[in-house]
């Protein structure tokens, strides 16, 4: 596989895209810059828009309004004319949080991370949300990452990129809600990056961008790595399948603490990128809000 670029516009924290495939568009944040970037899967022209806060993710809730999680609370978007209205707060008693990474279960529950606008440790905690009602599952981590799900919904993945490990849970598939305990699925060793952003195909394998590792970690269902596909920037930070059949792969980048030195060995840091050929992929389910 190999991969080009998708936009070369440059994020310093390129995150959480979603496809929204009844417009035919990709969304991406870029945490750091407070902007939603959003482009066409065929191609053409990225329109920027400026956010008031810092936001991470986009859900699906119908082909004219979208979910967003932000740093204090999980907001509704108009897709047209681009408004914003808290939904329901998330952590908006604590200013040295934010959203990080989030994804919609099969059943329409949204699992969304939160973690220290400076990476704290254990600052970061993962929470289901699901017609209405937010619950708490797990507190302690430092930087929630990986949230991805199989396709029957049977199964949970999520991990802390700070420890370097991914871990495997059993949900029920009717509510997205843990059905046991969590074990380790995956580990990248000290030194040779972190698990960042997932996302599961029709094939229930998961694709993890490796952050600081200048790849794509391709896992079977048993935590067996299967394969790394290189990407052109070091620290990619998610994927996301696009296109008509969600048969492409995108991937986003960060340019997020690195130096003049590091910008120039890495000059494609913070671009998004398409991976080639076409992928068995699979798009997220609107989140239900009732």
């Amino acid at each position: 596989m190999t991969a080009t670029v998708f936009s070369d516009l440059v994020c310093m924290l390129g995150e959480g895209p979603a496809a929204h495939p009844a417009l035919g568009r990709l969304f991406w944040f870029d945490i750091l810059g407070r902007r939603l970037i959003e482009k066409p899967f065929q191609g053409g022209a990225a329109r920027v828009h400026a956010l008031p806060f810092m936001a991470s993710m986009m859900a699906v809730v119908d082909d004219h309004t979208q979910l967003i999680a932000a740093e204090d609370g999980l907001y509704l978007r108009d897709v047209a004319s681009g408004s914003l209205r808290l939904h329901r707060p998330l952590e908006a008693d604590n200013p040295m949080t934010r959203s990080n990474d989030g994804r919609v279960h099969p059943s329409g529950a949204l699992w969304i991370g939160t973690m220290g606008k400076k990476a704290e440790t254990g600052a970061g905690a993962l929470y289901w949300f699901f017609r209405g009602e937010i619950r708490r599952l797990f507190f302690g981590i430092s930087i929630v990452n990986s949230i991805a799900f199989s396709p029957d919904g049977r199964i949970a993945y999520f991990a802390d990129t700070a420890l370097g490990a991914i871990w495997r849970i059993d949900t029920d598939p009717r509510t997205g809600l843990p059905a046991g305990e969590r074990r380790v699925f995956a580990t990248i060793p000290p030194g040779e990056g972190g698990p960042d952003g997932s996302v599961v195909d029709a094939d229930g394998l998961l694709w993890n961008a490796r952050w600081g590792g200048a790849c794509l970690d391709v896992y079977a269902p048993d935590g067996r790595r299967r394969r790394s596909l290189p990407m052109p920037a070091r620290q990619v930070s998610c994927p996301a399948f696009i296109g008509a059949a969600a048969d492409r792969l995108i991937v986003t980048s960060a340019t997020e603490n690195m130096d003049a030195a590091a910008l120039r060995a890495d000059p494609l840091a913070g671009q998004t990128f398409l991976v080639d050929p076409p992928v068995a992929g699979r798009f997220d389910p609107p989140v239900a809000l009732a």
